[in-house]
């Protein structure tokens, strides 16, 4: 535990013999970066990164039929995934709002392992555990206090994996398994999932291996990144930001920054995220996502054409220059591109609006930028 309450990861005393520019983010210490935001974001594009997202939670589910019941509560087909895949899902209420996004990895047809973002996992477990079987058929246990999870990603991360892991802990995208035996002595799970957009892995540990595996990595070559690069990845390759792309009204919290009351209650329709949904099976919230699908407003990608301030998450779109123009929706997530030359880059819902249409964004009070509905990812 860190001054204030905070919690500190295992790998803290890392950061700071790394130079990390510590920050409170949902109540963890953790580096917003080592060096700046736009070189170490190039470094994960180009060559590597290396992240700790120890605070995101970590969760086991068993049972004999764990794959149907998780079929029930979440908006993936888990009965089309094998021993050893990964998949994106949501997780709704009954009114289809989402409550988290998840990437989940099938161990075997009975054990199934899922990643809950750092401020909802209290909040998921409750959840779960609320729709569980009344006969006892599902277990679930909570090992985010215990686990470390590193983040390696980049074009150089096989190389790096396989000299610090070996090849046979060298996963491809989306496919996952139980940590071989290697000489580091490294024990527990890797999935080649990641936040990025990059070829990569996420790796969980015991907190006791983290600082033994985050020095192999780093002398192996892997360059530390911090969450602000983590965010401006992202954000290019058009990721959903729990809590700031949509956030669960049963929180009773206001958003960031001024939206209309409710804007970021949405459910995976809404959110147009082109994985994840299956509408093969009933799930909760299901209705509202059908009647979602044509109508209303969605999720898009914004580039600006113009140079001027960066749209910034409550920032106006509107569908004309001029004082007469009328509101079409609001940016949820923006800044400058540093994969484009700090070309302003933005995500938000907007209401009747078609890919290429020219749209303004209120990037200032006296200044609107033209920009283009663009089809994610950015880069």
């Amino acid at each position: 535990m860190g001054e204030g309450g905070l919690v500190r990861t295992a790998l803290y005393e890392k950061h700071l013999e790394a130079g990390a520019k510590i920050v409170d983010f949902h109540g963890f210490e953790l580096p917003i970066w080592y060096t700046s935001i736009q070189d170490e974001h190039l470094s994960c594009r180009e060559k590597s990164g290396l992240f700790d997202v120890s605070h995101m939670g970590f969760f086991e589910f068993r049972g004999k039929d764990v794959l149907s019941w998780l079929n029930t509560i979440g908006t993936q087909q888990y009965m089309n995934f094998a021993n050893g895949q990964c998949g994106y899902t949501h997780f709704l209420d009954k009114q289809g709002n989402i409550i988290d996004d998840m990437i989940f990895a099938v161990d075997t047809q009975t054990r199934v392992l899922g990643v809950p973002n750092a401020s909802m996992i209290s909040i998921m477990w409750d959840w779960f555990n609320s729709n569980l079987p009344s006969d006892g058929s599902i277990e679930i246990k909570d090992l985010s206090a215990n686990t470390s999870i590193i983040a390696l990603q980049g074009p150089e991360s096989s190389s790096i994996l396989k000299h610090v892991l070996g090849e046979v802990n060298n996963v491809s995208r989306f496919r996952c398994q139980e940590i071989c035996v290697n000489d580091l002595g490294i024990t527990g799970w890797i999935q080649g999932t990641g936040y990025t957009g990059e070829k990569g892995v996420e790796i969980f540990i015991p907190d006791e291996q983290s600082a033994k595996l985050w020095d192999a990595l780093v002398n192996s070559g892997a360059i530390p990144v911090g969450l602000g690069a983590r965010d401006t990845l992202r954000l290019e390759k058009g990721y959903l930001l729990s809590g700031q792309d949509f956030l669960w009204p049963g929180l009773g919290l206001d958003p960031d920054v001024e939206l209309p009351e409710g804007f970021l209650a949405r459910n995976s329709a809404e959110t147009n995220v082109p994985f994840g949904l299956n509408l093969d099976h009933d799930f909760i919230g299901k209705e509202s996502v059908l009647k979602s699908l044509n109508s209303g407003s969605k999720w898009h990608g914004l580039q600006c054409q113009e140079k001027g301030p960066s749209p910034r998450p409550g920032h106006l779109v509107l569908d004309g220059p001029n004082d007469n123009a009328s509101i079409v929706g609001y940016v949820t997530s923006g800044g400058p591109s540093p994969s484009l030359n700090r070309t302003g880059i933005a995500l938000g819902y907007l209401d009747d609006v078609v890919l290429g249409q020219d749209l303004w964004i209120q990037t200032s009070p006296r200044r609107r930028i033209r920009c283009i509905i663009v089809k994610t990812p950015f880069v």
